[in-house]
Parts: structure tokens; sequence; C-alpha cells
């Protein structure tokens, strides 16, 4: 691959031997790894230097976020290696496919027009829960050009940098966030019917998908916070309906009974009736009860970006294993 030279950026935390699966798909192929270690405590650090990787430790006196960590990994990347011209983004719990550098390097080749591509994301166990399993299918999205990447995707290093990279204090969303300004400078975004990298969520317990939920509510409301006004209007919908289900019709039910009597409990039928309209286009019972749960957590997030919003602070990171 010397032609249009490729380099990735791997980050990861006590990612143990999701990690070592990640670097053995990459090292063989892409050289020129670098790997950013957000304070593991174990091994990993070690474990990526006896692999080949070129290992950057990130400063953990300032908080972390993901951005961040790409960000300090592409500037190494290209420190150590400038001649690179696609930069593969991965996370330490994912495995790159084989075959999908060299169709992403060669999609940006013919493609100059585009700065971002990525493929399909798979979940390793879905049939361990079913919360392995909604992220599978979370990840299943169209394909061809679309707005946004997610934490996988080859990227083209000269239109990341133009645009300041990712948003270093941002802790879910980065990514969508940063293909939005990709986006407003004339780039395009696009995935390809072609399987990338084999992702391990590791969720078994409904308290991880919680917090992964409230994370991504945290997500939407930053998102449509710094991008909602028109014509992008990004992630305001999503926003609205975590609002909307999951803080504003049971604020407005429990005023009602309040003001009205019990009888306005049966406001609430608004939540069935939703799981029914959801059984019907989803077909699954399983994933409709979740959706609406989810507006709960989503509307948690949100809550959670505004308070520190007016504080004016940045809110913690949300981890969920």
């Amino acid at each position: 691959m010397n032609e249009h030279k490729l380099g990735v950026v791997a980050i990861g935390r006590n990612e143990g031997k999701r990690l070592r699966r990640c670097l053995s798909s990459v090292l063989a192929v892409v050289p020129a790894t670098i790997y950013v270690d957000s304070g593991s405590d174990d091994g990993s650090k070690r474990m990526a230097i006896q692999m080949g990787a070129e290992v950057v430790d990130l400063d953990m006196s300032r908080p972390f976020t993901a951005a961040r960590a790409r960000n300090e990994g592409l500037r190494w990347l290209l420190l150590q290696h400038p001649d690179v011209d696609f930069v593969q983004f991965v996370d330490g719990d994912c495995e790159i496919v084989a075959g999908w550098f060299e169709s992403a390097r060669e999609f940006l080749k013919q493609n100059p027009s585009h700065a971002v591509v990525c493929g399909r994301r798979r979940e390793r166990h879905p049939e361990r829960s079913v919360y392995n399993r909604m992220c599978d299918e979370e990840w299943n999205t169209p394909v061809g050009d679309t707005l946004s990447c997610g934490g996988d995707a080859m990227m083209r290093a000269t239109a990341v940098q133009a645009v300041g990279g990712y948003r270093d204090s941002l802790i879910a969303g980065e990514e969508p966030e940063l293909c939005v300004r990709l986006r407003q400078k004339g780039w395009r975004v696009h995935r390809l019917d072609q399987e990338m990298t084999l992702h391990d969520a590791d969720m078994t317990h409904f308290s991880q998908w919680w917090k992964r939920t409230v994370r991504g509510g945290h997500a939407f409301a930053e998102g449509a916070w710094l991008h909602g006004a028109p014509p992008e209007r990004h992630w305001v919908r999503e926003t609205r309906r975590a609002w909307g289900w999951g803080a504003l019709l049971p604020l407005s039910i429990l005023i009602a009974i309040i003001g009205l009597g019990p009888w306005a409990a049966l406001l609430a039928l608004a939540y069935p009736l939703q799981w029914l309209r959801l059984f019907l286009r989803s077909g699954s019972a399983s994933a409709s009860t979740f959706l609406l749960i989810g507006k709960f957590a989503e509307a948690w997030g949100a809550i959670k970006f505004l308070v520190a919003r007016l504080r004016g602070v940045a809110g913690p990171i949300i981890e969920y294993k």
C-alpha cells in the first residue's frame, strides 16, 4: 500500500484480549499504526508495544474523551508518518475484517469528493444478549452516501485536519459531529456494502444498556445544541423525541393527575399505544419495549447535558463497560 499511504489510529482503555484482536487485524497490513492508551491498568500498553504498535499515552490530567484520544492519535500518526493520506480510525474493542482496508482505500482513491468511507460494523456475539443484538441492528444503516459514520471509519487525513479534527470536548457523538463539519465544507460521507469490523460490546446487563442509552441522549442534546439550526437540524428530531416521551409527557401526566384527579392517569395510555405502533412497524416485541424505555434514558442524558451546560462545565464521560 505505497500509493496513498494508509495509517491506523486505534484507541482504548483496559480492552485486554479485545485490543489484541484489534491490533492483530491491522499491524500485519498497516505497519503505521498508532495506539492511544487512556490510562489502562491491565497491561494493554505493554501488550501493544510488544505487538509492534506505536503507543501514545493520553494525558489523563485533562478530562478524557474518545474524541481527544483520536485527535492525539492522528497528530502522532502524521508526525511520525507525514506521508499518510488516509487514516483508519478504529476502537480497541473492534477487529478489522479482512479485505476492508483495500476496498476502503480504493474507494477514497477513486472518489476524491469523499472524505469518509465506512462499512458494516457487526457485533461479535449478538446471540449472547438482547443488548448485543440491538447493537448489531443499530449499526445496519443504509448503504450509499450518508450523513455520518461511527467510530470505525477510513478518512482523508487532509480533510479531517482542515476542519480541526474531532471536537475534543464531546463525550459522545463525536463522529457524526465531525461529519457535519466535513459536509459543510463540501465533503461527502459514504457507506460501502461491505463488512468492516467486528465489535465486542459485551453487554449482558440492563444497567450497561441503560448507561449506553443515557450517553446517546447526551449526544443527541449536545449535537442539536451545536448544529440544530436550519438547514442541518442535526439530531433535533431525536432530541425532541427524548424530551417529549422521556420527560415532558410524564411530567404533564403527573401535573394533570394533581390538578384534575385520578382520571387524568388515562393519558398514560399514550405509552402502550406508542408501543403498539412501534411493534407494528418493527414486528419485534423486545425492540419496541426497549425503544420505548430508551426514551427515558435518552431524556436523562439530555438533562445531564443541560445541567452541565447551565453550570458551564463539561459533563463526565458515561461508560457502560
